[in-house]
């Protein structure tokens, strides 16, 4: 049983507190791994990581940013069993019928990104003064807080990292705690495609501890959330003027 490391600030690190949970085979309940406790000052680390990497990600170019996203979507690609195999015993989907599947769309998810990043039009807008033009352009919006359920652990997250990453913000990823050996995998297949340092962070741990932490932090500019409406109204109490994209199931 191996006892497994959390990402920050590109570095494969432990919680401050040195303490760890088990992850269990849902269906036979053995223990399959031992992952971080994160704590406050974990999730205080990664935000701040994120936030000192955005201006790296925003000096990437579109065609930059595209390239690095098929690099990610090549490393799952030459991980797809094993990411699977992660995400039947992690999880419990069936391998064969559903596991292989959600994997395979994720990587599709990653070149989704790419492509329509290159092809992102902008707006010209008529002003009074005829020798005057205006243009709107697309900007990161910064560091965003990702926080996604158990259901499907690989692939609702690309759903924020790959357009997250695309748009050259930073981010905070907070999976659920029961799936989190899921989540470890993938970053380690983001991890190989050369993301810059602290352009994505990955924080295990209790939702109401590092989840909450990374929500209201004062550097964090959005956050991504799919889960419990439950959840999903108390982070919205959170965030006040902040940006929420939320899916609540």
């Amino acid at each position: 049983m191996s006892e497994l490391r959390m990402y920050i600030n590109g570095e494969w690190v432990a919680s401050e507190s040195g303490e760890y949970f088990d992850a269990y085979n849902p269906a036979t309940l053995e223990v399959i791994a031992r992952v971080p406790q994160g704590t406050r000052k974990d999730a205080d680390r990664a935000v701040l990581a994120a936030h000192a990497a955005k201006k790296e990600m925003a000096r990437l170019s579109v065609w930059d940013r595209a390239k690095m996203l098929h690099r990610i979507a090549d490393a799952v690609e030459a991980r797809v069993e094993e990411l699977a195999q992660t995400l039947s015993l992690d999880q419990g989907k069936p391998y064969q019928s559903e596991a292989i599947h959600e994997v395979k769309a994720s990587i599709s998810g990653f070149r989704e990104a790419a492509e329509h990043l290159k092809f992102l039009e902008t707006s010209y807008f008529s002003v009074s003064d005829p020798n005057k033009r205006a243009w709107s352009i697309r900007q990161p919006r910064g560091v965003y807080g990702v926080i996604t359920p158990w259901n499907f652990p690989i692939n609702i997250p690309v759903e924020y990292l790959g357009p997250g990453l695309a748009m050259g913000n930073t981010i905070v990823w907070v999976p659920a705690p029961t799936t989190s050996v899921c989540a470890i995998k993938l970053v380690e297949c983001i991890e190989q495609a050369g993301v810059p340092k602290g352009a994505l962070n990955l924080v295990t741990g209790p939702g109401a501890v590092v989840g909450n932490e990374v929500v209201k932090h004062p550097l964090t500019a959005a956050i991504g959330f799919t889960g419990s409406p439950q959840t999903g109204k108390h982070i919205a109490k959170s965030l006040a003027q902040r940006p929420l994209r939320c899916s609540s199931e």
